[in-house]
C-alpha cells in the first residue's frame, strides 16, 4: 500500500518476449529444460507528497523505478529493482537531490530485490522480497502482514518452507538484514504418525507456532512473543479433471508468553476450490481473547499499529490493554483468469478481503483488489485498510493505480494515489497523502 503498493501479481509476471499473456498454459515439462524468460521495465513519473491538516509543506520528486526480472518455469524467480525519488521541490534546508528516508538505514536496501524465489509452490522452497497480505501458516499469529505500509521503511522478508517425514515447516522473518519480526509454525501430520505415509499428505495435522518481535529498526517499540496451538481436520475432498474443492474445520489455542492471563481461541471453518480458472480460498472462524492477547496480531496494520494503535489509545501496540470479548472473523481470497491459471502469472481478476467484528463494537477491514481488462490493456487496482472502525481514533489507509496500456502494448500511461501515515520521532502518526503520474516501458508485449 502507499507510495510502495505493487501488486504481487504483476511483480511475478514473466513472460516471453515474445509471447503474450493470454496464450494456453505449455506443457508439463521439468524447470532444468525449460527456456529462460526475462521483463525488462522503467517507469517515469512525478510524485508529490501531500501533508494533511496543514501540517508542514508538500514535496515534490521525478520517480524512476527500473525493474529487471528472469525466471524458468514456475519454481525460479528473480526481480530486482527500487523507485530512486529525486527532489524537485519541498523538504526544507539541506534536503538532498534524494530523498534520504528512503536509503537511510541498511534495512532499505532490501527493497532492491523485488522477489527472489526458489522451489516455488513445492515443499521445499525459499522466497525473499516485498511480502503484502502473508500470512504464517494457519494465520493465528501472522494474518495477512504487509512490511512496507510505513512509507519509510522498506525490507525485505525471506520465506523458507521445508518437509521431514510427516513434519511440515515454515518460517519467516520480516526484515532480512535486521532483527525485526520473526517466527516459524512446525505441523505434524497425525494421520502419517499413526498410521504410516497417507495418499494425501496432510488430513489431520497438529502445528505449533511461534512469533517474536525484537522492536529494533524502523522505529524502537518494545518486543512482544505470541504463540499459538492448532489442530486441523479435512472432512471433504473431492477431486477430479483439474478440479478439488477441500472443507476443513479447525480449533486453536493461543497466548502470550510471560503475561499471565493473556489468551485466546478459536474455532472455524474453511474451504479451499480450484479449477483450470478458479483459485477460491475461504475461511470463517469465532474467536475469543482474554487479557489483552488477540488473534492475528502481526496483521495488515502492525507496522504502524507497533507505534501508535487505531483506536483511543495513543499508545504502541505492546502497550495497549486490548479488550477482552469475542469476535467473528471472515477472509476470501479469489483469483480467476478467462483463459487458464498458470502458477504466480496474472490474473483477470484478483481480490482479497478480511474483516472482523468483534463483540464491542470494533470492525477491521483490510482488502485489496485487481482486474485487467480489454486483453490486459488495462489495469485497475485498489487497496485499502480500515481499522478499529466503530471507535474514536479509527485509522484509514487507501491506495489506487491505473496502468493503460498502448502503441502494441509496450508503453503505457500509470497514474498513482492514496493516503500514507509516516511515524515520527515521537512515535505518533502524521498523516499524508500521495499523488502520481506518469509514464512506463517494458516487453512484456
Amino acid at each position: 500500500m502507499g507510495m510502495h503498493w505493487n501488486w504481487a501479481v504483476v511483480l511475478m509476471l514473466l513472460l516471453p518476449t515474445t509471447g503474450g499473456a493470454q496464450g494456453a498454459s505449455p506443457p508439463a515439462t521439468a524447470d532444468s529444460t525449460l527456456p529462460w524468460t526475462n521483463l525488462l521495465r522503467m517507469d517515469a513519473a512525478t510524485l508529490t507528497l501531500l501533508p494533511r491538516r496543514g501540517e508542514g509543506a508538500d514535496e515534490g520528486f521525478v520517480q524512476l523505478e527500473p525493474m529487471v526480472a528472469l525466471g524458468t518455469g514456475e519454481s525460479s524467480r528473480l526481480i530486482l529493482g527500487a523507485p530512486v525519488r529525486l527532489r524537485l521541490w519541498g523538504g526544507g534546508a539541506g534536503a538532498g537531490l534524494v530523498r534520504k528516508e528512503d536509503w537511510d538505514t541498511l534495512s532499505d536496501w532490501g527493497q532492491v530485490v523485488r522477489l527472489f524465489m526458489v522451489g516455488g509452490d513445492t515443499p521445499h522452497s525459499v522466497w525473499l522480497g516485498m511480502v503484502e497480505g502473508y500470512s504464517l501458516l494457519s494465520g493465528h499469529l501472522v494474518r495477512r502482514y504487509g512490511n512496507r505500509i510505513n512509507p519509510d521503511y522498506h525490507p525485505a522478508s525471506v520465506i523458507a518452507t521445508g518437509t521431514l517425514g510427516p513434519v511440515y515447516a515454515e518460517a519467516f522473518a520480516s526484515d532480512v538484514l535486521s532483527a525485526r519480526l520473526a517466527g516459524a509454525e512446525v505441523a505434524l501430520d497425525v494421520q502419517h504418525v499413526l498410521f504410516g505415509r497417507p495418499p494425501v499428505p496432510g488430513r489431520y495435522t497438529l502445528a505449533l507456532s511461534a512469533v517474536h518481535d525484537w522492536g529494533r529498526i524502523g522505529g524502537a517499540a518494545r518486543p512482544m512473543t505470541l504463540a499459538h496451538l492448532d489442530a486441523t481436520a479435512v472432512v471433504l475432498r473431492r477431486g477430479r479433471k483439474g478440479k478439488r474443492v477441500e472443507a476443513h474445520l479447525l480449533g486453536g489455542w493461543g497466548g502470550r508468553p510471560g503475561a499471565g492471563g493473556a489468551w485466546g481461541a478459536v474455532v472455524g471453518v474453511g474451504v479451499d476450490a480450484l479449477t483450470p480458472t478458479v483459485d477460491l480460498r475461504a475461511r470463517l472462524e469465532a474467536r475469543l481473547q482474554r487479557g489483552g492477547f488477540r488473534q492475528g496480531a502481526f496483521g495488515p496494520d502492525y507496522e504502524l499499529a507497533r507505534f501508535q494503535v487505531a483506536g483511543p489509545a495513543s499508545v504502541p501496540l505492546a502497550e495497549a490493554s486490548f479488550p477482552e470479548g469475542t469476535s467473528a472473523y471472515g477472509e476470501v481470497i479469489l483469483g480467476w483468469d478467462a483463459v487458464r491459471l498458470s502458477g504466480m502469472r496474472q490474473r483477470h481478476l484478483f481480490l482479497s478481503l478480511g474483516v472482523e467484528a468483534f463483540s464491542w463494537g470494533r470492525v477491521d477491514v483490510d482488502g485489496r483488489g485487481e482486474a485487467q481488462l480489454f486483453h490486459r490493456n488495462l489495469t485497475v487496482g485498489v487497496g485499502g485498510l480500515a481499522t478499529a472502525m466503530g471507535q474514536p481514533g479509527a485509522r484509514y489507509v487507501v491506495s489506487g493505480e491505473v496502468r493503460w496500456r498502448f502503441l502494441g502494448g509496450n508503453l503505457y500511461a500509470l497514474g498513482q494515489g492514496g493516503t500514507l501515515l509516516f511515524p515520527t520521532p515521537e512515535g505518533t502518526l502524521r498523516p499524508w497523502g500521495f499523488a502520481a503520474v506518469g509514464l512506463g516501458v517494458d516487453n512484456a508485449r
